[in-house]
């Protein structure tokens, strides 16, 4: 009798589902229960962790910004809360510079990345055996370093032996790259790029191997010719991989640090100094905890509405594709 019961079919003759017994949907439900509050438990220490290394010390820098610190010998006391150390920061001559050094740094860099990476990308797609070696040859600038990959072009760059000063002395005298503010700028960014294309071109052939032969077929037979094909096909299947090695360049082009510190350490003057670069001297040089903690609070805010609008401007673009 139980195996005829068991063999019914789950829906009744019209069609319909036939509903699940009371006593096994609670079961059901207290099972779920227990394996979410595993789940939670195995989880835990580790989401400690992180609370203690990243959302503590984020929380306490922003009320630190709010703060007016006063240092002394057995450490620093909070005085008070208010708005001076950002009212301070919006009339700093050196933070707008910094903010546009870094908005300009951010923008030029990946773009250019993000157009190298698509045509390196879509060479790669189209190798055959030979693509796990170019990849590993592509990964070799990703894998150095920031500070090992700084110190190298630093040696390029040098006034006295770099291969950049003889190229130039090759056409005329040549500059002295790291000690003018354009050419700093621009041997910068060129030493971003050179390292982080290989990661971005990688993203993007991720997404360019998952778009199906269809796609092209169907463009051919459209008559669709290939620079076409690449903005009416290629790219619209590309965009939630292009969001994703936008957002990740973004954040780390926003606050870099590493790079400009060792090579130029924000000059000449302050031609090359980042956000990054002058909240790490305001708060450890200068040992200035409120503002120090304001201009770190100010970036991280800006790099989050940045991407916010980003997210959100991809997003009505991909609605709009739907309808």
């Amino acid at each position: 009798m139980s195996a005829a019961t068991d063999a019914r079919p789950a829906t009744r003759p019209g069609g319909a589902a036939r509903p699940e017994p009371v006593g096994r949907r609670s079961g059901r439900n207290r099972l779920d229960r227990l394996r979410a509050r595993s789940a939670w438990g195995f989880a835990a220490p580790a989401l400690l962790v992180v609370a203690a290394v990243t959302v503590f010390p984020v929380v306490y820098s922003i009320v630190l910004s709010f703060a007016d610190v006063e240092i002394g010998y057995d450490g620093f006391a909070i005085q008070g809360f208010g708005f001076d150390n950002y009212a301070a920061l919006l009339q700093s001559a050196d933070w707008y510079r910094a903010l546009g050094f870094t908005v300009l740094y951010t923008v030029v860099t990946v773009t250019v990345e993000l157009v190298l990476g698509m045509l390196v990308a879509i060479v790669l797609e189209r190798l055959g055996a030979t693509r796990g070696w170019m990849l590993a040859l592509m990964l070799v600038p990703w894998s150095l370093v920031t500070i090992v990959n700084a110190q190298l072009w630093k040696y390029v760059y040098d006034s006295t032996y770099g291969v950049a000063t003889w190229f130039f002395a090759l056409f005329g005298e040549a500059p002295v790259i790291l000690g003018e503010p354009v050419p700093a700028i621009t041997g910068l960014m060129l030493a971003d790029i050179w390292k982080t294309t290989p990661f971005v071109a990688i993203i993007l052939l991720a997404g360019l191997v998952q778009i199906s032969e269809d796609h092209y077929e169907a463009a051919e037979l459209d008559g669709a010719n290939a620079w076409q094909t690449f903005w009416r096909v290629v790219l619209p299947q590309l965009a939630p991989t292009l969001t994703i090695a936008v957002l990740f360049r973004v954040l780390q082009a926003f606050g870099v640090f590493d790079l400009p510190f060792v090579l130029t350490n924000g000059g000449p003057g302050t031609s090359t100094q980042s956000l990054a670069i002058m909240g790490y001297k305001v708060l450890f040089q200068d040992i200035n905890i409120g503002p120090g903690a304001a201009i770190a609070t100010s970036t991280a805010v800006i790099v989050a509405a940045g991407c916010l609008l980003f997210l959100r401007a991809f997003r009505n673009q991909a609605k709009g594709g739907e309808a």
